[in-house]
């Protein structure tokens, strides 16, 4: 697959996620999958870059890194900077000429993603063949249930998306919107669209090759799961699991491709001005949110630590003075082109497996994602897939109220395993939607052994119980995402309740009073 060229290696690696069709085994060497393809050359960036700006290249920059700091399947990234005046208007606002040379005040730095030549012809070719194989091979008994035309079809529709940057660029505005009155703990790099000054093909199909963002100076989260975090473990989870859950639950709009790859962490030291900007974005509802800049003081940070990456004592220690020193971790997600967004069907099918897996009612969950498959007819033995499914959440409830030392992986591991073996058939984007949780799940317990996802949904369900107080905010979620939601809230809640009411943890009851809370 690695010789067939880049499509197939997204196949491979996209099969690597449906466990739910293919067995662990398959999975795993799927996974293995890198695209170590050559990266195009210079002067095909080059050209491109001159294209869409309309000026020489050496007019755009003051400097540009001519080796790729990244090489994919489809595009690769270089680092930049930009001179001031190339900036997008959207991004110098009423900068003066001084401030356009402070680089304090206006950052230059940029990342730019520019396509691989002939790859959108490329593509087209090898979707055209993987749908003559899968026509074939759909014609073999019992291979219907996987129903791989529909699936290349659906795998087509990924990459011919990932074709467009344009697309990666609305994604990315998107998150940051629906970030923006969250707090400066999750960033994701700010898009840059060349207007008219600084483009002339602005609006053009040109443009779509080419993705210019903010430069994100940062340390990738494997430095943090190989050397630990010190005391940053169990925030960097929190942080994490939360984003996460906020983007799922209450977004709709989750990052399709979260591994620790496109996770990055950088450090900061709150303000009281920063503070206050904040919470004026919070109390006038902005929809921009503060923007801080990153000071030379947080870059030298990222410096330092790189230096000590490959020495654990020394990376421990250079985390525990930052701590000392009050400063805070700051997660940053970058590579936004794929995201998942569950429509009212696949959302209820989550819904219920996460609400299941919550009030232990597994044999009903079975029974409900065999009705909801995309083929109910080819589903085998759906009463023995309903008990299993019982198992599974039994196993669970024996576990009583001490749900952190279940392995939320392990449960949906499971679940995978079963609805592959009986061919219920769920449909892309909810598996996709659950796989993420394996790896959020999987890598915050790297860093906290002791993280809960029921416990971190809480305050996320606690948060869209809030906004439901406004009738237009309940108008905008299906009633039945309401009633599920409300149904996992009030269970969360009672478990919360009842696991704080042990007789040790009286003496915290009646300290932070919670016998009689003022609310």
């Amino acid at each position: 697959m690695e010789k067939a060229g880049p499509t197939f290696i997204k196949l491979g690696q996209w099969a690597a996620s449906r466990a739910d069709l293919f067995p662990a085994s398959l999975c795993e060497q799927m996974g293995k999958l890198h695209s170590n393809g050559d990266p195009h050359s210079i002067q095909h960036t080059r050209k491109v870059i001159e294209k869409v700006f309309g000026h020489k290249f050496e007019d755009i920059f003051d400097s540009f890194d001519e080796k790729p700091i990244g090489c994919g399947a489809i595009a690769q990234v270089y680092r930049a900077k930009l001179k001031p005046e190339m900036l997008p208007a959207s991004i110098v606002g009423n900068a003066t000429g001084e401030d356009l040379a402070d680089s304090a005040k206006v950052n230059t730095e940029v990342a730019i993603k520019i396509l691989h030549p002939r790859a959108r012809k490329t593509i087209r070719r090898d979707i055209a063949i993987m749908s003559i194989f899968a026509n074939i091979i759909n014609l073999f008994p019992g291979m219907q249930w996987i129903s791989l035309p529909e699936e290349v079809a659906v795998f087509g529709d990924m990459m011919e998306s990932q074709l467009d940057l344009r697309v990666e660029a609305n994604n990315l505005d998107r998150f940051l919107g629906n970030f923006a009155q969250r707090g400066p703990g999750i960033a994701f790099p700010k898009p840059y669209r060349l207007g008219q000054k600084e483009s002339k093909v602005a609006n053009g199909e040109d443009q779509a090759q080419v993705l210019i963002e903010e430069y994100e100076d940062a340390l990738p989260l494997k430095y943090f799961l190989r050397n630990g975090g010190g005391e940053f473990d169990d925030r960097l989870a929190k942080m994490g699991l939360d984003a996460f859950l906020n983007m799922l639950l209450i977004d709709n709009w989750t990052h399709g491709d979260l591994h620790p790859g496109n996770i990055m962490v950088r450090f900061h030291k709150p303000s009281t001005h920063h503070f206050m900007q904040h919470l004026a974005a919070r109390i006038f509802n902005s929809k921009e949110g503060p923007v801080l800049p990153v000071t030379a003081a947080q870059n030298e940070i990222v410096y330092r630590l790189r230096a000590v990456a490959h020495d654990s004592e020394a990376w421990i220690a250079e985390l525990d003075y930052l701590a000392g020193q009050g400063y805070e971790p700051e997660l940053i997600f970058i590579d936004a082109g794929l995201v998942t967004t569950l429509n009212t069907v696949n959302r209820r099918n989550f819904l219920d497996l996460f609400q299941a897996v919550a009030e232990f009612d597994g044999y009903r969950a079975g029974q409900l994602m065999v009705e909801r498959c995309r083929s109910p007819e080819l589903a085998v033995d759906p009463e023995t897939f309903a008990l299993k499914m019982q198992h599974v959440v039994l196993s669970v409830k024996s576990k009583t109220f001490s749900l952190a030392a279940i392995k939320i992986s392990d449960v949906l591991t499971e679940v995978l395993r079963s609805v592959r073996q009986h061919h219920v058939k769920m449909e892309g984007d909810f598996v996709n939607t659950v796989i993420s949780i394996l790896l959020l799940e999987g890598i915050g317990r790297q860093l906290d052994p002791n993280l809960d996802l029921f416990k971190a949904a809480l305050p996320i369900l606690r948060q869209l119980g809030r906004q439901m107080r406004h009738s237009d905010v309940i108008s905008q979620v299906p009633k039945g995402d309401l009633w599920a939601m409300a149904k996992i809230w009030i269970w969360l809640e009672a478990r919360d309740l009842a696991g704080s009411s042990s007789v040790a943890n009286i003496d915290a009851w009646i300290k932070y009073d919670r016998f009689m809370p003022n609310i």
